[in-house]
């Protein structure tokens, strides 16, 4: 199976899904909708041909100064054509909502509670959405890049623009 093959029957299947398409060294990546994405999942998963059935990953990645600011990242694989695909979800700094995939792929449990504990990614319908690696009474989300490191000013609203013309900004 390849890349082009795979492509063009996602491409007939979620005809306006598809927002952005990368190919390069050899991996496919799409960025999709995130109310799309239970539906592109479960045709994957369930395709006769394709047959995605393993979530090799769930992750989140702040992209401070962009809109959307949030993306989750999945990687899929398909042990029947071993092939891997990449699917990237947008969630606005306003509303940083993705659904879950628990109930699609059991394994997303685990990713997705690493996303919202560290970046503050909510999963809506998560069956327990809640700290795995920070205490319960941590304030924040750790990896968000505009949380200050140990050696750095905290931002307020009177220093931040003076903070932020130091920090590296997403660049489309």
């Amino acid at each position: 199976m390849d890349n082009q093959t795979v492509l063009v029957q996602i491409q007939a299947a979620f005809p306006a899904t598809i927002t952005e398409i990368d190919e390069r060294h050899g991996d496919l990546k799409l960025r999709i909708s995130r109310e799309s994405l239970l539906a592109v999942m479960q045709w994957l998963r369930d395709h006769a041909e394709l047959q995605y059935t393993f979530l090799e990953s769930v992750t989140g990645v702040d992209y401070l100064g962009r809109d959307p600011r949030f993306e989750v990242v999945y990687h899929l694989f398909s042990f029947r054509h071993f092939h891997r695909l990449c699917l990237k979800v947008g969630a606005p700094e306003a509303d940083p909502v993705v659904p879950s995939l628990t109930g699609l792929f059991p394994t997303a449990n685990w990713q997705e509670r690493e996303a919202y504990d560290l970046l503050g990614i909510e999963f809506s319908d998560h069956p327990a959405l809640q700290r795995i690696l920070m205490p319960d009474d941590w304030i924040g989300h750790p990896l968000r890049k505009d949380v200050p490191l140990g050696y750095e000013e905290v931002a307020f609203t009177f220093n931040q623009d003076r903070i932020y013309a130091h920090k590296p900004f997403a660049k489309e």
